[in-house]
């Protein structure tokens, strides 16, 4: 096998297994990531940018919970996207970030294409900044 990923390695795991025989054979790391749990961009999100691996986000609607977020959802109304929609846009707005988000319908398909193809403005980022702070240290990652 050339290539493979990982699932919930925070950065120390991530340096020991880059010690390990083929352990840079490793193309992604899986972790849980949406704007109200922003762990990863401590350390884990930068170096792993830095490593030029990309870092797949998984439930990067929190479980559900940031598509019936009612501030999420005024700010996504401004945009013509659902809560949903811009929640998506903004974990994908990271270089090196793909998200795989439930998708139980087609229309969430649909609105998951277009969530990909949404380009976030520094107001609504730093909006959601504001909504959902980013970690001012190292946190456990987070995991379901």
């Amino acid at each position: 096998m050339r290539h493979w990923g990982v699932s919930n390695f925070d950065l120390q795991d991530m340096h020991e297994l880059l010690r390990l025989g083929g352990g840079t054979h490793c193309a992604t790391n899986q972790v849980y990531y949406a704007a109200s749990s922003r762990g990863v961009e401590f350390d884990l999100l930068p170096w792993m940018q830095s490593q030029r691996m990309p870092l797949m986000a998984y439930s990067p609607l929190d479980e559900g919970k940031l598509a019936h977020d009612t501030r999420l959802a005024a700010l996504a109304q401004a945009l013509g996207l659902s809560a949903a929609q811009l929640a998506l846009a903004w974990v994908l707005r990271q270089p090196g970030v793909m998200a795989i988000p439930k998708a139980g319908s087609q229309q969430h398909l649909r609105d998951n294409l277009a969530a990909a193809s949404t380009t976030l403005d520094a107001a609504t980022c730093k909006a959601i900044d504001q909504l959902f702070p980013s970690p001012r240290g190292k946190q456990p990652l987070a995991m379901i």
